[in-house]
């Protein structure tokens, strides 16, 4: 029977993804992304680190594929582990996030009354109040420039959606009757919670942090780019873009292949999120026959 059932998934896996090519892209997208980022040392033809300034804004050609940047570094090996960098600091940041936004807002929505005003109306507001990469900025002026400093700083300002989120859809499933059947058998709090909550309002939940990656990837370029990254010689896209801005003109490859890279990877989780949502959507698969 397990195995039926693990056939049926596949297949309709597979089904899904013939009806939504933009999601099977991104996943492609992404599973190369990843494959730059753990295997960056064996497929980067060269060090991104080293310095040649004889070939310096040298354009794409065989020797260099995308070219070299003002010190002559290679941009195809900076561009390949940059993307060591957005994928974790991406991913540390969801998780951060996701992790806060299912604790408290599990604590809003199951509990309500005054601790649901607490921290609803008072905590996720006022940080709410403020915009998430100005706030991210402001952290991170005040503790330096570093990829934990930026990671927190990302997460402090990421996590109010989530909870948010989690919030509406734990008050909508408290009352429910495996809820109440649960409570009636004497389960705590936390295994009411964690055990027959949690699992029935995942779907939205993976769907949230599929596209809060793109949002998370796009935030850490956007922070590089000021400066407020990860500090040289270290490659990162959001860097390699700032470095290029006084070459715009003269070298054009220095922006388009970083620039690419933030595109398509903030396009591919977009994609995904998207093709999760029609998938996880019963509505979404009777329109489609899933």
């Amino acid at each position: 029977m397990a195995a039926m059932a693990s056939a049926a998934q596949l297949g309709s896996l597979r089904r899904a993804a013939g009806h939504n090519l933009l999601s099977t892209a991104g996943v492609v997208l992404v599973a190369a992304f990843v494959a730059c980022a753990l295997f960056a040392p064996w497929i980067a033809p060269r060090n991104p680190a080293h310095i040649d300034l004889p070939v310096r804004l040298m354009g794409p050609s065989a020797l260099h594929w995308f070219g070299t940047d003002e010190l002559g570094r290679d941009i195809l090996s900076r561009v390949i582990y940059g993307a060591r960098i957005s994928m974790l600091v991406g991913g540390c940041v969801v998780a951060a996030s996701l992790t806060l936004g299912l604790i408290f807002g599990s604590i809003a929505g199951y509990y309500g009354g005054m601790t649901d005003r607490l921290l609803n109306v008072i905590v996720m507001n006022a940080f709410m109040s403020f915009p998430g990469i100005l706030l991210a900025i402001a952290f991170v002026a005040f503790l330096g420039p570093g990829i934990f400093n930026l990671i927190f700083a990302l997460s402090l300002g990421g996590w109010v959606g989530y909870a948010r989120l989690v919030r509406a859809q734990v008050l909508a499933v408290r009352e429910r009757e495996f809820v109440e059947a649960a409570r009636a058998l004497g389960a705590s709090d936390v295994r009411i919670v964690v055990g027959h909550i949690w699992p029935n309002i995942i779907q939205p939940i993976i769907v949230q942090a599929a596209i809060g990656m793109a949002g998370a990837i796009l935030a850490e370029a956007t922070m590089s780019f000021l400066g407020l990254g990860v500090p040289p010689p270290t490659a990162s896209w959001g860097t390699m873009l700032n470095d290029a801005r006084s070459h715009l003109f003269d070298a054009p490859h220095l922006v388009l292949f970083p620039a690419a890279a933030v595109m398509l990877a903030v396009l591919s989780f977009n994609f995904i999120g998207d093709g999760l949502r029609d998938y996880l959507d019963p509505r979404s698969r009777i329109e489609v026959g899933l």
